[in-house]
């Protein structure tokens, strides 16, 4: 059994590069190649989602060189190679806070969900400028002000309801949460989705990360027994 929906948190680019005597600006960059190659084989192997957690609404409190080399990376990753995922038939998503962003991030991930929209081979949601507890706070503001102007009846409001004004409405909840480098907690990523996700933390760094990891990942999944909050089978019996 293979996952609908695979979530990462890329964790241990900077630890990758000091271990090697390199600045972190080096770390970022082979975490870039890491992603292409993880994005290339998901979809070979008929993964539907693929989700990644590119930059939290909390990485801009690093230190200001290095917001801007991440930043650069992200325009040089869409600039670079929007072109072919356009090709391979990859529709790209973004989900995180829009507001306040500079006008030419904003364009470029506006111009990556635009260009890709109708492509059904495989689906790549970047979450940037993304927290957890800020997607659920706004989508609870939005509520609260469509109940207000009489939209909604705040009685209608269940899971299902409060899961559409989160910005992963229409978006499959992950079956599987990956995080590499050896940390063990999701750093406030997709805390409302992840409620059933299965969550598996291995030791290699982000930019390590490689198809022999990814098949390792995935068997240790389908050894995982869900059960969604009941009984399994062989319980239940």
């Amino acid at each position: 059994m293979r996952p609908e929906h695979i979530a990462i948190i890329m964790d241990g680019n900077g630890r990758w590069a000091k271990a090697r005597g390199l600045p972190r600006v080096a770390g970022h960059r082979a975490g870039v190649e890491a992603l292409r190659r993880t994005v290339r084989e998901v979809s070979d192997l008929g993964i539907n989602w693929l989700t990644v957690y590119a930059f939290s609404s909390e990485n801009w409190s690093r230190p200001k060189a290095e917001v801007g080399e991440l930043m650069g990376l992200l325009k040089m990753f869409i600039r670079r190679d929007l072109a072919e995922l356009h090709k391979n038939g990859v529709r790209v998503r973004v989900i995180g806070e829009r507001a306040g962003l500079a006008p030419d991030i904003a364009a470029l991930l506006h111009e990556a969900e635009a260009l890709t929209a109708l492509n059904t081979q495989m689906n790549l949601v970047i979450a940037f400028n993304y927290g957890g507890r800020d997607e659920i706070v706004r989508a609870a503001r939005r509520i609260a002000e469509d109940a207000q102007a009489g939209r909604l009846d705040p009685a209608a409001v269940d899971q299902a309801r409060f899961a559409a004004y989160l910005d992963t409405e229409s978006i499959p909840d992950p079956d599987l949460v990956v995080r590499t480098s050896g940390e063990e907690r999701l750093s406030n990523f997709l805390l409302w989705q992840a409620a059933y996700a299965e969550l598996v933390f291995v030791e290699c760094y982000w930019p390590e990360f490689d198809r022999a990891e990814l098949m390792r990942v995935l068997d240790i999944y389908a050894l995982r027994d869900r059960r969604f909050g009941g009984l399994a089978a062989r319980d239940a019996s």
